[in-house]
């Protein structure tokens, strides 16, 4: 990418879209479209088709529109499918109509067989049966993985399909029913600890075990990716380490200085019990991670609580 030419990335300014901009910014790239729902109806499609026809932008950043927590998958499968699906859909073929240079399409590791072997290669997308609790979504980035395929095959795209390891970092929600596990736990002790709490829930065993990274390594992995000449059209994220849910909540208990019990609600659905990413393709391309969980935690935990007057209203 050249430093004036016109880059969208899609979405709301929320944590993805955040710190691709950062991350953009501090790389002297200045010409970056990011509009809120109120400035562009993504799932309008003439809206879209619009948007792309005035503004022709040259490179395209497509973050999942709607993603959250195991308990939102459950609720929401009809929002997480429909929502995912036609945003996607409007977003993708606008840009090959439009002529964009490069497009880089979020999609996330429960695209994978939920009993794929560990780590999880890219060659195994399609290979299995999906874990149910997030099947809905999982179906709407498989689609948009396929969607990109297909365009690359008939028309001549370069678009590319990222898979990254679980996200977090500072500009997160901390939304206690639908954000993710790491920031919603962050939010639980903290709350906990305020009120004096002598315990607090686990949804699930505790057992699964996650890989998380942090944001601005995302950033950092999207460009490299985007200013790369891979051939790969579909690439993991990750860090090659994992951490089991209840060694997580161990951890953000220690750092937020909550002293009561953690206890377990194994009556909830656990998902998938693992899922660690195979990156190795994205290393040999000679990109690697920045920031370690430990340090991570502690600088989600600063943000949290620099910005918890602005969370709870």
């Amino acid at each position: 990418m050249k430093t004036k030419e016109k880059i969208f990335i899609v979405g709301n300014k929320e944590l993805v879209a955040l710190a691709l901009e950062k991350n953009l910014k501090n790389r002297g790239y200045e010409n970056i479209i990011i509009l809120s729902d109120d400035e562009l109806n993504l799932k309008d499609n003439i809206a879209v088709a619009d948007f792309f026809k005035s503004e022709k932008p040259d490179y395209v950043f497509l973050p999942s529109y709607k993603s959250g927590s195991i308990q939102a998958n459950i609720k929401y499968p009809a929002e997480f499918i429909y929502e995912n699906l036609i945003v996607q859909n409007n977003i993708i073929h606008s840009a090959y109509l439009n002529n964009v240079k490069k497009l880089l399409f979020f999609g996330a590791s429960c695209v994978y067989p939920k009993e794929s072997p560990q780590p999880i290669k890219e060659e195994y997308f399609l290979t299995g049966e999906l874990e149910s609790t997030s099947r809905a979504y999982s179906v709407a980035k498989i689609a948009g993985i396929e969607m990109c395929r297909a365009y690359n095959k008939e028309y001549g795209t370069k678009f590319i399909s990222i898979i990254p390891a679980t996200l977090y970092g500072s500009g997160d929600k901390f939304d206690l029913a639908n954000a993710h596990v790491l920031s919603s736990l962050i939010r639980k002790f903290y709350e906990a600890k305020i009120k004096g709490d002598k315990e607090i829930t686990l949804w699930g065993s505790g057992e699964p075990r996650r890989e998380f990274l942090y944001i601005d390594d995302l950033a950092d992995a999207c460009i490299f990716i985007i200013n790369s000449n891979c051939e790969f059209d579909l690439i993991n994220i990750g860090v090659g380490n994992d951490i089991s849910i209840k060694e997580l909540a161990e951890k953000i208990k220690e750092i937020v200085g909550f002293k009561g019990e953690i206890k377990l609600d194994i009556s909830k659905s656990d998902g998938a019990m693992k899922k660690l990413l195979d990156s190795d393709r994205i290393k040999n391309l000679g990109w690697r991670h920045k920031v370690e969980l430990d340090d991570g935690l502690k600088k989600t935990y600063q943000w949290f609580m620099d910005n918890i007057f602005e969370l709870q209203n």
